[in-house]
């Protein structure tokens, strides 16, 4: 990871970011017990005095989510150092986390699930803390996604190791909400996971609005940069499907992956304009067609900010933005339609059906009174035609320097100001160069333009299996036997004799290897060997990656002399994580989530006396019971009936595990 001290514009935001977490955690914290004690006293003096810290505190709570809004549109920071004239493009911050210590909980469950000495491991868990440590300040480059896709790797081990399917081991993470600072603390390893998806998407755009747009390369890696964050986020979204945090959430995730698609169509019309746009005929038409798709896709985006429940939380700036840069290219494509009616006159030479059809293919419907071809040979209505556009254009332009100066974070972007103010007197210098004295009579309105492009921009499916990570407990074992859902003996130490070269049974399977066709009669079995034992260590030398020729010639190169080995009997036959899951998608599980067989009652009524309305910045209990998966399993009580509890898939088996 980058050194976090560094003074750098991107660390400083950063840690600016930290500090705003930690403030908005005291104020929550300061607000739930102001409202437990409203609720508690019937003291009307005290009811007073708390209604008035109740107020101070919500104010407090505003004002400090207006920073954090002020940090999420702090673009000039991520964008490329050189000089450029382009809209500034929006990249995502990364989410915060407090430190984690893996160290007791982890020896302890090796030492009691695996039957070894956890000091033996102490440098593997120092390992994964140090690479847990580094990817909270990645370097904003692939370097810095290979090393969040490694550890989000490692975490798939970690938690077929560690984390058992039916009960916690004291691991607590903490995550802090992108856009709200509301903390979200879950013992449940998934939390963790979904929070690194999160800042690889996040890693991505913050690549993206680094690259200088200024050249092809640079483009070409910005539309790269955003379609793979679109399709990280998109992941996260249909596998992490009930997550607690507001940045996370299906609807919120929505949004962010087509604002990321429609800032990669932004960076395809740039590529397209980059070496300049021609003023012939059917470069225009194609130009228009093109700039007409962003500001379409813009338009979606902002439909989208402004829906419920994401507008609650979406930066106002945000939504303001997108709103803008769907007015500003709008105006565009009539800028250039009408430069095409009014610069181009059809010549004696000119192909009239290809212009024709070229044209047509801007329109779903043409003004009353007027057809394409009239239109195109007929100076008089071009030119009324063209100057309708204009009037659009300026109309458009218009709206979106309004909707800038309105907003107190956008009107600090000078960038911004100027690219707006250089097209709207670039369209009213074209409009006093068309105008007339019969202008009065031109009473025709521009019809809207129709958006195509030849550029098609998806979602790249993030490609997990290009990095190669190391499992750091590969000591352990096989992760196929020595996982956290199994359960063993332990370990047994068998004093083998052969008995005239033969050893009484027959080994099987891959590693570790497997005892078969044991001889009821024979020496091993009198020692308490079983079948279907696993074959551990022989000699005092570690056998779980061995397989059974290896493990043979071990047993066989001792002779006549007897030999120790250790087995282990698996105690779970018919365990399987997958018969406890809940929605699978491809083959993988979708929402993650197990569903209690049991509950303590009084928590469950606890949980149904909640407020009916959420306090500000809150993500409540009635939240997680509305994101419960539906699936329930039946109980382990035979005979008993279904329970149809439903339980947030980050409160694992437990409902302690709250926000603060």
């Amino acid at each position: 990871g980058c050194n976090p001290l560094a003074e750098t514009g991107r660390s400083k935001l950063q840690n600016q970011r930290a500090v705003l977490n930690q403030q908005i955690l005291r104020a929550v914290r300061m607000r739930a017990g102001a409202e437990n004690l409203l609720r508690a006293t019937t003291n009307n003096k005290v009811r007073e005095q708390v209604l008035l810290e109740l107020s101070f505190v919500n104010s407090d709570l505003q004002i400090l989510k207006e920073e954090l809004e002020g940090l999420n549109i702090s673009v000039e920071v991520y964008q490329n150092a050189e000089e450029t004239f382009s809209i500034p493009l929006v990249p995502l911050g990364l989410k915060e986390t407090k430190d984690v210590d893996f160290t007791l909980p982890f020896k302890d469950f090796i030492l009691e699930h695996y039957s070894q000495d956890g000091s033996e491991y102490e440098d593997e868990i120092a390992d994964l803390m140090d690479l847990r440590q580094a990817c909270r300040t990645p370097s904003r480059d692939e370097a810095g996604i290979e090393m969040l896709i490694s550890y989000f790797l490692q975490l798939g081990y970690v938690e077929n190791r560690f984390f058992p399917p039916t009960r916690h081991i004291g691991v607590l993470f903490t995550w802090y909400d992108s856009f709200t600072g509301v903390p979200v603390c879950q013992q449940n390893l998934l939390l963790e996971k979904a929070s690194v998806l999160f800042n690889i998407g996040a890693l991505y755009t913050q690549i993206g609005t680094r690259c200088n747009r200024q050249t092809q390369a640079g483009l070409e890696n910005a539309v790269d940069a955003f379609q793979k964050a679109a399709g990280v986020l998109s992941y996260l979204k249909e596998t992490f499907t009930h997550t607690p945090s507001y940045d996370m959430s299906p609807a919120m995730l929505n949004v962010l992956v087509k604002m990321m698609l429609a800032q990669a169509q932004e960076c395809v019309f740039e590529q397209i304009g980059l070496s300049g746009i021609r003023n012939e005929f059917f470069t225009l038409v194609k130009m228009t067609q093109e700039v007409a798709k962003v500001g379409e896709v813009y338009m979606l985006v902002n439909t989208a900010m402004n829906q419920d429940p994401v507008k609650e939380n979406i930066p106002y700036s945000w939504s303001k933005l997108a709103q803008i840069k769907s007015d500003h290219y709008k105006a565009l494509a009539h800028y250039f339609t009408a430069t095409i009616l009014c610069d181009h006159e059809l010549q004696p030479g000119d192909d009239e059906d290809q212009q024709e059809k070229a044209l047509s293919q801007l329109y779903d419907h043409v003004p009353e009174g007027l057809m394409v071809l009239a239109v195109l040979k007929d100076k008089v209505q071009r030119k009324q035609l063209g100057k309708a556009h204009l009037r659009k254009a300026i109309v458009y332009h218009e709206e979106a320097l309004r909707v800038c100066g309105l907003c107190k974070k956008l009107r600090n972007i000078e960038v911004l100001q100027e690219v707006l103010t250089a097209a709207h007197k670039r369209s009213l210098l074209k409009y006093a160069q068309q105008e007339t004295e019969d202008d009065f009579l031109s009473l025709i309105q521009a019809p809207d333009i129709l958006s195509k492009t030849e550029h098609k921009i998806e979602a790249i499916a993030p490609q997990f299996s290009k990095v190669k990570v190391k499992d750091f407990f590969h000591k352990l074992g096989p992760l196929t036997v020595f996982s956290a859902k199994q359960r063993w003996t332990a370990p047994r130490t068998i004093c083998l004799h052969q008995e005239a070269g033969e050893l009484g049974f027959s080994l099987k399977g891959g590693s570790p290897v497997q005892v078969y066709c044991l001889d009821p009669v024979c020496s091993a079995a009198s020692a308490g060997l079983k079948e279907g034992d696993y074959i551990v260590s022989v000699g005092g030398v570690d056998c779980k990656w061995l397989g059974v020729n290896e493990v043979l010639e071990k047993l066989k190169s001792v002779g006549k002399q007897p030999v120790e080995m250790e087995v282990i009997s698996c105690q779970d036959t018919a365990a399987s994580l997958h018969s406890k899951s809940a929605t699978y998608s491809m083959g993988m599980q979708k929402t993650y989530s197990l569903i209690c067989l049991a509950m303590d009652e009084d928590k469950i009524d606890q949980t149904k006396k909640a407020p009916l309305k959420l306090p500000f910045l809150s993500w409540g209990t009635k939240n997680r019971q509305k994101a419960a998966s539906t699936l329930c399993l039946p109980s382990a009580v035979a005979g008993s009936s279904q329970i149809k509890k439903k339980l947030s898939p980050f409160t694992l088996f437990n409902t302690e595990s709250s926000l603060y």
